[in-house]
């Protein structure tokens, strides 16, 4: 078995949550590859990637769902994405720390179709707020948990 890969939906990803998944990748020393349609900067690493893809709707997460495996960590708020790599067996885990679930990932979806519904009448819902510090500590908690279980 090869060893886990934690893949970031990084168009959309928070910066603070980057920049936590780049000094958990050095110190478990585990491959993260960040998959966008532009250039995402990265520090200097052996186990720290970028990959841009070309431009269009869902290049990227078809590219993450093509690269993910069972055991692998997928990081996005993209539910749609998230559902479909947790068919495939990986993890997924949102930027403000859920991980989602076959469970929980459903609901989720149903929601998600909810609110698009409602937009497209015309319903102002606004957008999701800032990330708290509150949600990158639960980010970090969720990422550190999922490094343990690796290590046993």
């Amino acid at each position: 078995m090869s060893c886990p890969t934690i893949y970031v939906d990084a168009d959309a990803c928070p910066k603070v949550i980057k920049e936590v998944l780049f000094r958990a990748a050095e110190r478990a020393q585990i491959p993260l590859i960040l998959i966008a349609n532009q250039y995402i900067p990265t520090p200097p690493s052996a186990v720290i990637r970028a990959v841009q893809v070309s431009a269009g709707f869902d290049v990227a997460d078809n590219e993450i769902v093509r690269r993910c495996a069972p055991g692998d960590l997928v990081v996005t708020a993209d539910i749609p994405l998230a559902a479909e790599v947790i068919e495939k067996g990986a993890l997924a885990l949102n930027p403000r720390g859920e991980l989602y679930t076959r469970d929980n990932v459903r609901a989720r979806l149903n929601m998600r179709d909810f609110m698009d519904t409602l937009r497209s009448s015309g319903v102002q819902t606004g957008g999701p707020p800032p990330l708290s510090q509150q949600e990158r500590q639960t980010f970090a908690n969720a990422l550190d948990r999922y490094l343990r279980r690796l290590q046993r």
